[in-house]
């Protein structure tokens, strides 16, 4: 686990996000995260960077049943000077109870997201000037293994292979996945329109002008997919998606949106309908398409309820309700950003300007 755990780390720090002498890293991860936070830190140090550590329990539950509204949407000044002063930040997610806000107010989850949406939108001007590189990973704990319906050890093996980590020289395989997803990304830059066909889904969106993005590990880790931002008022038709919705420690089972005019004008599910009604009027943002994808990583074939792994099933699409990344393009605003997926390896079509480009969970010319 040790010797796993040092790859892992060396792969984060220097592939990821290529922490360089002087470089101010900030750690932050829960409790549990320790053994993998102290690699980092290793790591870290021996590129010659500064490492500062932020390590606490997950009290969100705490906050959102007994807090007043003053406290849920005060933001700690600790939190901002992060994000103004860090060079990079490296977010290690380890949940030790991924059900523990299921009987929150979802009113209350929704105060919370537009409360921190100022943090959110500094973060994401940091990161397109170049000034704040980011990286969000995770750490196996026994929470996640049941989500994922594995064992520990199972789900262990799952992680470290989904993040290449048995390859002989781990960075050196993510620099030739990345120019398979620049081929990816280059052939849907010349598109105007994409339209999703499969069983509960016909759903056009208008993408012309807008940038496509290989995400290659240095954001999210593991990674593999290739994503945009579509055109606000585009999205025409309606999309249901195969696997839970999960959320801010919420599931909604069953999810269906149907889009008039860019807007989801009808939203409904069959489980957790009332979470997904207040998320999608947390604000006007929110009931527009912040992010369109496709999921690439072929190592990752599992749902896991765990977004940072499911966004990346090979074969895949999946859109975010809500803010949109400038780096796209995209000029959409919102306190949410949700991701959903939809399965489409089997009865699938994609059409890119009126001809047929993609099936099954596989591009026809790539």
């Amino acid at each position: 686990m040790s010797e796993r755990l040092r790859r892992f780390a060396d792969v984060v720090v220097g592939y990821c996000a290529g922490v360089g002498p002087g470089d101010l890293a900030v750690l932050q991860g829960t409790a549990n995260v320790e053994p993998l936070i102290e690699q980092l830190y290793a790591s870290v140090l021996r590129a010659g960077g500064r490492p500062a550590t932020r390590l606490a329990p997950d009290l969100s539950a705490l906050l959102l049943t007994e807090g007043s509204d003053e406290q849920i949407e005060w933001l700690p000044p600790a939190d901002r000077e992060d994000i103004e002063q860090a060079d990079v930040w490296i977010v290690v997610e380890a949940p030790s109870n991924t059900k523990e806000l299921t009987t929150v107010d979802p009113e209350r989850q929704a105060q919370r997201q537009r409360a921190r949406s100022p943090l959110r939108e500094r973060y994401l001007e940091r990161a397109l000037s170049g000034d704040l590189r980011w990286v969000v990973t995770a750490y196996p704990t026994n929470a996640a293994a049941q989500d994922a319906e594995m064992s520990l050890a199972e789900y262990e093996e799952f992680v470290y292979r989904a993040a290449l980590l048995d390859a002989d020289d781990p960075a050196a395989r993510w620099r030739e996945f990345s120019g398979e997803l620049e081929r990816a990304v280059e052939f849907l830059s010349a598109k105007q329109e994409l339209r999703f066909v499969a069983d509960g889904t016909d759903l056009t969106f208008a993408v012309g002008g807008r940038t496509w993005i290989a995400a290659d590990g240095h954001e999210n880790f593991p990674d593999g997919e290739v994503f945009t931002a579509p055109h606000d008022e585009s999205a025409e038709g309606e999309i249901t998606f195969t696997y839970p919705a999960v959320f801010d420690g919420r599931q909604v089972d069953g999810v269906r949106l149907r889009f008039r005019g860019g807007e989801v004008v009808e939203a409904t599910a069959t489980r957790g309908e009332d979470f997904l009604q207040e998320m999608v009027a947390v604000d006007d943002g929110a009931r527009r398409v912040g992010e369109l994808a496709f999921g690439l990583n072929d190592a990752v074939s599992t749902f896991t309820r765990n977004i940072l792994f499911d966004e990346k099933i090979g074969g895949t699409m999946h859109l975010a309700l809500g803010s949109a990344y400038p780096e796209c393009g995209g000029t959409n605003r919102s306190a949410l950003h949700w991701d959903m997926i939809c399965d489409l390896r089997s009865g699938s079509e994609v059409h890119a300007d009126g001809e047929l480009v993609y099936r099954d969970g596989r591009f026809l010319s790539l």
